[in-house]
């Protein structure tokens, strides 16, 4: 090869060389990149229950955790909108909303909530998310704070309702609270979601405390017991119309555990029930079971707060709040305070679901009143004994 030759070639060969480095310049995307890992998928937790279950102080359970972003009840707002509709008209609006939510997508409240400039207070219950009174949403407490509902309240209502979304997309967990689901085969495409992560934790208590509690708050749930009721409510008497709410609740509460039971084991794998006199005999060992199974850590301070606001004394002084009492002993107060034939009459109406759930049952005032006979069956429910029942 001649001299002139291997120079053409070399040129040629430096100018093919140009041109490959000019591209990988220009187009670095076309080049293997190295492998990145891919970000967690954020873990979205339901706490399903009924009004009067404790479900407040499970919500704060999980609200108080810096890894966090809690809303209590958001479908309030479905609910509130349609008050003459019935649960059933209203559950996919409320699934449509709970997913959005989920995916800290906060402009599924335009459809709820007067048009204009709206604050982060017009949420209802706002100030129950620790979530919402820290960064980024307020900056005056810290992000990993224990923070009264009424602190929050005093100093962070008046933040601009954008701060919701950009707060929820900061946390790797989200987590909702609702007692306004009384069908969950319309939550199974959630679950299949792959957008979602769902998990549920179904909150149950005994039917009678709750009916009790009830009692305190007719006025405060007198539009929701009507669309509990539905249409046929009219045609209830007004002294039975606590009964028919409690009769709906508890074939509701039963109807998601049968409903959960019955779905492929991968998905059971996503369900945990819980019983509230469970979580106050043993604050400490059934928070941290929550805990786990949502994917938290249970850090020393909050296993300081929830030991100190479980062992306090009283009964609490206000209906739909989280603060420091004697859980257990509220837990039992229904067995002095509720005449025996309101307690039998519960009885009559949500036995089977009683049963099912680990319940006893009392055969007269005595039992009723006899402390010392316990009332919680150890016993686990399973699916076998869902189906024989």
């Amino acid at each position: 090869m001649t001299l002139l030759k291997k120079m053409k070639l070399l040129l040629f060969l430096v100018s093919q060389m140009a041109i490959f480095t000019f591209f990988i310049f220009l187009y670095p995307h076309n080049i293997n990149p190295p492998p990145t890992e891919e970000a967690p998928k954020p873990m979205h937790v339901l706490v399903l229950s009924s009004w009067r279950s404790g479900s407040s102080f499970v919500g704060q359970l999980f609200g108080q955790h810096p890894d966090v972003f809690y809303l209590m009840e958001p479908a309030w707002h479905v609910w509130m909108n349609f008050g003459h509709s019935s649960a059933s008209t209203l559950h996919m609006a409320v699934r449509d909303l709970i997913r959005a939510v989920f995916l800290c997508d906060m402009s599924v409240f335009d459809a709820y909530m007067s048009p204009g400039p709206r604050l982060q207070s017009s949420l209802f219950q706002w100030e129950a998310s620790r979530a919402l009174c820290s960064p980024p949403a307020c900056n005056v407490f810290q992000r990993d704070e224990i923070i009264p509902q009424t602190h929050c309240k005093l100093v962070c209502s008046k933040q601009p309702f954008e701060v919701v979304e950009k707060a929820c997309r900061t946390y790797s967990h989200v987590v909702l609270k609702e007692v306004r689901v009384f069908n969950l085969q319309v939550l199974y495409p959630l679950l299949r979601d792959p957008s979602l992560n769902l998990h549920i934790v179904h909150l149950v208590r005994d039917p009678r405390a709750v009916f009790r509690s009830r009692e305190r708050t007719t006025h405060e749930l007198s539009i929701d017991s009507n669309i509990v009721m539905g249409p046929q409510g009219k045609k209830v008497s007004k002294e039975d119309q606590p009964y028919k709410v409690m009769q709906v609740i508890c074939e509701s509460q039963l109807e998601i555990y049968k409903a959960m039971q019955a779905l492929p084991k991968a998905l059971r794998q996503r369900y945990l029930l819980m019983r509230y006199e469970d979580l106050v005999r043993d604050p400490l060992p059934q928070t941290a079971r929550m805990y786990e199974f949502a994917g938290l850590k249970f850090l020393p301070r909050l296993q300081t707060w929830v030991h100190n606001i479980t062992q306090g004394k009283g009964m609490g002084n206000h209906p739909f709040h989280t603060n420091t009492r004697n859980a257990r002993n509220v837990s039992q107060a229904w067995r002095w305070s509720l005449p025996h034939e309101n307690v039998s009459r519960i009885q009559e109406l949500c036995g089977h679901t009683m049963n099912l759930l680990g319940y006893h049952l009392v055969k007269s005032k005595q039992e009723q009143k006899n402390l010392s006979l316990d009332l919680l069956s150890t016993w686990t429910p399973s699916k076998q004994d869902y189906q024989e029942g």
